[in-house]
């Protein structure tokens, strides 16, 4: 009987270390258009169970839709998850090689459930979702240095908030438009709103960041979310449920 092969992909910047397990060989990859290729088709060879990667801040997407694209059992998983996987195995060194290894052994030890990959049009909706984030917060450190700057600089803060805020108002209509143009998302936005306290801004970040809402029940999609009540008992003790 053939063991099942499992991959685990640590993503940089610049490179991509890959390793099998449970046979142990390693490759690394550079973060191109022609070092995803052959990720792809060196990993296409090995017909893995699994090929696991950390969410790492979008520099895991190329090699994601690279891999999606070839048909490829991926997932992307919470970095905490593994990190905590490797302190319960007395892992605690650091290194790209030897992440990619425990990412790897996560993947078979835990089998983390596979997502739907987002589409082109989703993925672009969440990186405007994420700029007018990016820019919110942006406004607001503006704002609170502008209470103590200096007469000098005051007016070159005044007209990077006056650009931040045209910039924040053409991202809005943009997400605006994205949503309307999508019979699907248009229905969700509607059907958001009419919660009491979801207002656009809520309902098109749910929109964005929480695809699989209304495609799970409840008891998976609050722990996906991360805000189902967790158990703390311990013998006698009954503690507080807590998210």
């Amino acid at each position: 009987m053939v063991a099942d092969v499992f991959v685990g992909i640590d993503v940089s910047k610049d490179t991509l270390e890959a390793a099998v397990w449970p046979e142990g060989q390693r490759m690394c990859f550079a973060q191109t258009s022609d070092g995803l290729s052959l990720l792809a088709d060196f990993i296409q060879s090995l017909s893995p169970r699994l090929v696991v990667l950390e969410a790492t801040g979008g520099l895991e997407r190329a090699a994601v839709a690279t891999l999606a694209v070839k048909d490829l059992p991926v997932v992307v998983v919470n970095p905490r998850q593994v990190r905590d996987f490797a302190k319960s195995k007395g892992i605690l060194a650091k290194t790209d090689v030897l992440d990619a290894c425990i990412i790897a052994q996560f993947g078979e030890a835990i089998r983390p459930e596979r997502r739907s990959l987002k589409t082109e049009e989703a993925q672009e909706l969440e990186a405007l979702v994420s700029r007018r984030r990016q820019i919110v917060q942006m406004l607001t450190m503006e704002k609170n240095r502008l209470h103590s700057a200096a007469p000098g600089t005051r007016k070159d803060i005044l007209l990077h908030i006056a650009w931040m805020e045209k910039r924040l108002e053409k991202i809005e209509k943009e997400v605006d438009q994205k949503i309307q143009q999508s019979p699907v998302w248009r229905v969700k936005d509607e059907l958001l709103q009419t919660v009491k306290g979801v207002g656009p801004i809520c309902s098109r970040t749910i929109i964005s960041d929480l695809p699989e809402l209304g495609t799970m029940n409840r008891q998976k999609i609050s722990a996906l979310l991360g805000v189902a009540p967790m158990n703390r008992d311990s013998g006698k003790f009954r503690g507080r449920r807590m998210i």
